[in-house]
């Protein structure tokens, strides 16, 4: 079964793994800028990794919908200190949640060894040339246009299918740049650009992503507002829907979940991984090799 090494850690696609959100801003959607401060965004980083998470995501700058962008040195001077405290204090691996190729560079030689792009390098090409040089994991997600103007670009002729092809030409211009296959993970984005039922539809077809673009899949339904879209419920009381949109996307065949709650989750995935042992998977664990990238 395949497996990825980003920077001497080897990550087998055979279980879910956990990315915990550390929000360094002043406007996040979920917490309020809970973590702005460095102290808070540190402690909430070593609080998560005590939850069971796998790899921490360190970002600087908001991308809910219509949220205003920030400079890169802006986004630098929020995120690099926290990555360095961090990286001298954690066992698990630390990412940096940026579409900007400056704020990259700095945040992975700072100790970030994985890159989150929530725009799949549609806003800034040459990022992947940074995860390239820096030997960084990357994640390429999906978005049209920008956290502007997304929510007014989701009319899909076939939701999975179009965001899978989307998927498939961030890859393409990924490893052209120099970026090797095995470290690239796709994301659908849940909540950019998407509707509701839309948001539902890309969880449940985790397994047909991975079988489209042959990459392992991240899945980061925590506290959006598809889930208060269904339920009422506000940003800060969807930790319920949060736990089932995260077992639901595990069993759908999802390999990595973004989520603000990292032990409530973790504790979920427990449960979803005894299914698996008792029952059989319901979908293969592990990325097909048969995607349509043509390599």
């Amino acid at each position: 079964m395949e497996s990825t090494v980003v920077h001497g850690r080897t990550w087998p696609w055979d279980r879910v793994y956990v990315m915990g959100v550390v929000n360094v801003t002043p406007d996040s959607f979920s917490d309020g800028g809970r973590y702005y401060e460095r102290s808070r965004a540190v402690a909430h980083g070593l609080a998560l990794e005590r939850g069971g998470a796998d790899i921490l995501d360190v970002g600087g700058e908001s991308t809910r919908p219509g949220a205003e962008p920030v400079s890169a040195d802006e986004e630098i001077a929020r995120v690099v200190p926290v990555i360095e405290a961090l990286a001298g204090a954690v066992n698990c691996a630390i990412s940096v949640d940026t579409y900007k190729a400056e704020v990259a560079r700095a945040a992975c030689e700072a100790g970030a060894t994985w890159i989150n792009d929530v725009s799949g390098l549609s806003l800034d090409p040459g990022l992947a040339q940074v995860a390239a040089d820096m030997d960084a994991g990357l994640v390429l997600g999906h978005i049209r246009g920008t956290p502007q103007i997304m929510q007014s670009m989701t009319d899909y002729d076939d939701c999975v299918e179009d965001v899978s092809e989307a998927l498939i030409g961030s890859v393409q211009l990924a490893v052209a740049s120099g970026v090797h296959l095995d470290r690239i993970v796709v994301d659908p984005a849940i909540g950019f650009g998407k509707t509701a039922d839309q948001n539902l539809m890309l969880m449940a077809g985790s397994a047909r992503i991975r079988r489209n673009t042959g990459r392992p899949v991240l899945v980061g339904p925590s506290r959006k507002s598809f889930i208060g879209h269904y339920t009422g419920a506000p940003v800060e009381e969807r930790l319920p829907g949060t736990i089932a949109a995260s077992v639901v996307s595990a069993l759908s065949g999802a390999d990595v979940l973004r989520v603000h709650d990292v032990a409530e989750i973790r504790q979920a995935l427990v449960i979803v991984e005894q299914f698996r042992r008792l029952s059989g998977p319901l979908v293969p664990r592990g990325p097909s090799l048969d995607g349509r990238l043509g390599f």
